[in-house]
């Protein structure tokens, strides 16, 4: 593993950019895929679906790998500055590579105005992740907080079947609980966990100014999401289902709010 790190850490850049250009690869593989009709008709419906099902590819791979990351080396978590291997690194420039993919993606198909905490979502991560890239500090942060995408999984499963008009399915209730509890055991402890952290060894870290700011940041926005999650999905009284398609339309310009 040590000649595939010498390669990454060589080129930092480029193999992120290598990385950005398999995710669109991924994004014109999955084109090919049948969507529902209704989807299909509509064209911002039918770019959310593929966003989507392309943000799921990589929830797939790196909320899994992340957790690998963790168990194998759980000295990271509490050395989260210097402790790091060629794998951990590995999966900083792939997510890396994705998040510029997605934003790209975004920007290209005339979405930004309509995603735009995404795109300032996404400009903070990647800053966040190329400093780790280049400075080869922070990466296993880096990975912790990648922990998150295990969460993602559920919680772009749950956008996908809103956009199919699935949310009286079984598979949608069953996800909706698996989803609040990873939300709560993946997205909200990792994050609350590294801004405790940088908050205790505030002093002993670099930039650490910048990063809190960047977590404290990211924490309004998963909790906003989360708030607008537990109201829609467990407190909203349950609506007749003449009104589903409207109110999944409605809710889909803003459902993707945070963390692809």
């Amino acid at each position: 593993m040590e000649p595939l790190r010498v390669i990454l850490q060589k080129y930092p850049t480029l193999s992120v950019l290598v990385f950005a250009v398999a995710f669109r690869l991924v994004h014109r593989l999955l084109r090919d895929l049948p969507i529902p009709k209704h989807v299909e008709q509509d064209k911002v419906k039918s770019w959310r679906w593929r966003n989507l099902t392309v943000s799921l590819v990589h929830s797939l791979l790196t909320g899994p790998w992340a957790v690998l990351c963790v168990f194998s080396s759980p000295e990271m978590t509490s050395q989260i500055y210097s402790s790091y291997t060629t794998v951990d690194y590995l999966l900083v420039c792939i997510s890396s590579g994705y998040f510029v993919q997605d934003a790209a993606d975004i920007i290209l198909s005339g979405q930004s105005r309509a995603s735009w905490e995404f795109l300032v979502h996404h400009a903070m991560v990647l800053l966040c992740f190329m400093y780790a890239i280049y400075s080869h500090h922070y990466v296993g942060g880096t990975v912790v907080a990648l922990l998150v995408e295990v969460n993602s999984v559920f919680l772009h499963t749950r956008l996908l079947l809103k956009l199919a008009s699935a949310q009286d399915s079984g598979l949608y209730r069953v996800n909706k609980y698996i989803n609040l509890v990873t939300y709560v055991t993946f997205r909200l402890s990792a994050q609350f966990y590294l801004t405790w952290y940088i908050v205790q060894h505030f002093h002993t870290l670099d930039h650490a100014a910048f990063f809190l700011f960047a977590m404290v940041f990211m924490n309004g926005m998963i909790l906003v999401y989360f708030q607008r999650l537990v109201h829609t999905d467990f407190l909203r009284p349950k609506r007749r289902a003449a009104h589903c398609g409207k109110d999944s339309a409605a809710s889909n310009n803003s459902a993707k709010f945070v963390y692809d």
